[in-house]
């Protein structure tokens, strides 16, 4: 018991103890604190965390900190690099001497390509390690970006287009994986929030690619600004981001007890603890040293299946859970980084507006102003899911976040309408502002809220979750985006946006209340199928590294 332990441990660190663990119904968790357990709002920490210094969840908050602060960043860039060309269809459409149509499809298919490079880089983050693979993609983003800044054809600038995009596809699943590495279960709403911000404020790229026009320049000069920060990240990220793949459930032959004499068959130096109740001493290495943490390559995972976890995502696809946030992040990228970005430029360069083409990516600024209003209640998820757990007697249940959603649950399909309404009448300019302002202040709590609750519900296989979320969100948003354009000169503003995607919009928020309801019911019954027993038969190569 936690009461019996005695622990001598050198004051450079502390290792956290718990005794929290999941029920038999995936999602469910007894954060029930024994005597001796470190405790957050009450509570026993989750995943419970080995007694090595070397395991993620035992790193100082500073390195756990830095390490997302580094991903987050590159979720930034990777998605400001997606969208901000969008200002440019009409220039790229002159010089290329191609259709608006055609051109907009340079925003298209690398959408497309950044969903379907975790497809690649997740399973590779498997079996060779999550930092050499973060650096290779970096490598890749920074490769494309300088072959698009140089394309002097459409062909040229759409394959180099694409490159940089699907080398930073991992850039959305691997935060998340590192969040589900580093952090235990109180802190990831918090922390997954975090990332979204950056994931969605990557979305304002049009607004700093429409100024670089304003001051005269090329489209040219903003691949030049990414390429820039991209290189400064590459090398952060090589001094920073240290490998999280660990094995916690091999920890106990590992650290393997020494023989009576207190020798141990591991030559490095260790700490020992001692427990009064069993006669023998158990051996804890030493933290890694900074410099053995800076190699680009990691150890190779000979048990997962690269080719198996390229495939086994797409049984995902009939999750409940995972389904919706892979509808809410298609519908709202699809929206937000698609729709948006492609219709107001159009509309606002036009009469009644008459603005000019610089100033056409403005419409960031509305992005922003969403995205940064939801971000003091990043914290609510989080808060609102302990509150439930110690009335349910130290009992989470995944769904317990999920209340947070029901005020955004309507503001998004308003705002939408708002925005569908002023374009199809030319009402104000404000009406485009208000209606994305609102949209994306609900896009948060939807991105960030519902991924937490899709993680805390199937903990097993994590990183192939992601994968079906990447490849389902962008193949929507490519969907919802690709003859958008089409769309709206048949049928009108107010049919398409004021009414098809408001309604679709609204059907996918409405289903909060089937996850409220009828969530642990679903997660019963999906544990006990055939796609349940898969998952777990695999869970012991994934979920603890």
């Amino acid at each position: 018991m936690a009461s019996d332990l005695k622990v001598e441990q050198p004051q450079r660190y502390h290792l956290h103890h718990s005794h929290a663990h999941e029920e038999d119904v995936p999602g469910t968790v007894n954060l029930s604190a024994a005597d001796g357990d470190d405790v957050f709002y009450g509570q026993a920490l989750f995943p419970v965390p080995a007694e090595d210094p070397n395991d993620p969840l035992q790193w100082e908050n500073w390195k756990k900190t830095m390490i997302l602060i580094v991903c987050s960043a590159y979720s930034f860039l990777g998605n400001s690099a997606l969208v901000g060309p969008a200002v440019y269809i009409g220039i790229y459409a002159e010089e290329f001497n191609i259709t608006p149509s055609t051109a907009s499809g340079l925003i298209s298919y690398p959408n497309l390509a950044f969903g379907f490079g975790s497809l690649v880089l997740v399973p590779l983050y498997l079996k060779i390690g999550r930092r050499p693979v973060m650096l290779m993609s970096l490598v890749c983003f920074l490769a494309g970006l300088i072959g698009a800044s140089q394309s002097k054809t459409y062909p040229a600038l759409m394959g180099t287009r694409v490159l940089h995009a699907f080398g930073s596809g991992v850039c959305e699943a691997l935060p998340v994986q590192l969040v589900n590495d580093i952090f235990f279960l109180h802190e990831r709403g918090k922390r997954i929030g975090y990332y979204t911000v950056c994931l969605c404020l990557g979305a304002t790229g049009p607004l700093y690619a429409g100024y670089m026009l304003a001051g005269g320049y090329s489209w040219r000069l903003y691949f030049y600004v990414e390429i820039a920060f991209a290189g400064v990240l590459l090398i952060i990220a090589f001094f920073v981001v240290e490998e999280t793949m660990y094995d916690r459930k091999s920890m106990v032959s590992t650290i393997a007890p020494t023989a009576e004499n207190g020798s141990t068959s591991d030559s490095k130096e260790v700490h020992t603890q001692h427990t009064e109740n069993e006669n023998h001493i158990t051996a804890i290495p030493d933290r890694k040293s900074f410099i053995s943490t800076l190699k680009p390559w990691s150890h190779i995972d000979h048990e997962a299946e690269f080719f198996m976890t390229m495939i086994r995502p797409f049984s995902y696809f009939v999750v409940p859970a995972v389904f919706w946030v892979i509808t809410t992040y298609g519908i709202y990228i699809g929206l937000g980084a698609l729709a948006f970005n492609y219709t107001f430029p159009m509309k606002i360069t036009a009469p009644p507006y008459s603005w000019k083409q610089e100033n056409s990516g403005l419409i960031a600024v509305a992005n922003a102003v969403g995205f940064l209003g939801a971000v003091p209640l990043t914290f609510t998820s989080d808060r609102l899911a302990a509150y439930l757990t110690r009335k349910n007697n130290h009992i989470r249940e995944a769904e317990m976040r999920l209340g947070v959603l029901f005020i955004p649950m309507l503001i998004a399909p308003a705002g939408l309408l708002v925005y569908g309404m002023t374009a199809q009448h030319n009402l104000h300019w404000f009406g485009y502002f208000a209606g994305v302002a609102m949209v994306n202040w609900s896009a948060f709590f939807y991105f960030s809220f519902t991924l937490a609750y899709a993680v805390d519900s199937y903990t097993a296989n994590t990183s192939e979750m992601l994968i079906a979320m990447n490849l389902g969100k962008q193949a929507i948003s490519f969907g919802m985006g690709l003859y958008l354009l089409d769309w709206i000169l048949l049928r009108g503003y107010a049919v398409v946006i004021g009414g098809i995607f408001v309604s679709v919009l609204l059907a996918n928020n409405l289903a909060l209340f089937i996850f409220i309801f009828f969530g642990k019911r679903i997660r019963v019954v999906t544990s006990r199928t055939w796609l349940g027993g898969m998952h777990q038969k695999t869970a012991g190569q994934v979920m603890t590294h």
